[in-house]
C-alpha cells in the first residue's frame, strides 16, 4: 500500500490548510498500517475514530474560513464535505466490523483518491481566494 504524503503539487499555499492536510494523510497512513499489520480491533477502531474526527475538524475549519471570507463556492464545497464524511464513515464502519478486507481497503484507497483530487482542485481554489 502506498503512503500518502502532501507533495508540492498538493500544497495550497495556505499554511493552516496544508498543515491539516498533512495531518489527515498521517491519519490515513496510520489506518493503512494498522490494517496491514493486523493490529487489534481496539487499536484499529481508535485509528478509525481519529481519522473520522480529524476529517470532521478539518472540514469544519475549512468551512469557517470560507464563511469568514465570503467564499463564493461555499455551498458546493460544504456539500462535497458532507457527502465525503458520510461515505468515509460508511467505509470505516465496514472495516471496523468486517475487518480490513481487500475490498474495504480498496474502497478506502479510492475514497482517499477522491480527497486528493478535491485538494488538487477545490482546496487550491479556496486557498487562492483566501490569499488574495
Amino acid at each position: 500500500m502506498n503512503r500518502y504524503e502532501l507533495t508540492k503539487d498538493l500544497e495550497t499555499g495556505n499554511a493552516i490548510i496544508d498543515k491539516e492536510h498533512r495531518e489527515l494523510f498521517n491519519a490515513v497512513n496510520k489506518l493503512f498500517e494498522a490494517c496491514s499489520n493486523g493490529s487489534g480491533r481496539s487499536s484499529m477502531n481508535e485509528t478509525i475514530q481519529f481519522l473520522n474526527d480529524y476529517v470532521q475538524k478539518h472540514f469544519s475549519h475549512e468551512e469557517q474560513l470560507q464563511q469568514q471570507s465570503e467564499y463564493p463556492s461555499v455551498r458546493t464545497h460544504k456539500a462535497f464535505h458532507e457527502e465525503y464524511k458520510r461515505k468515509l464513515n460508511e467505509i470505516t464502519s465496514k472495516i471496523s466490523t468486517s475487518g480490513s478486507t481487500i475490498v474495504e481497503l480498496g474502497n478506502l484507497n479510492r475514497h482517499i483518491s477522491v480527497l486528493i483530487a478535491h485538494i488538487r482542485t477545490e482546496d487550491k481554489k479556496l486557498a487562492g481566494y483566501l490569499n488574495q
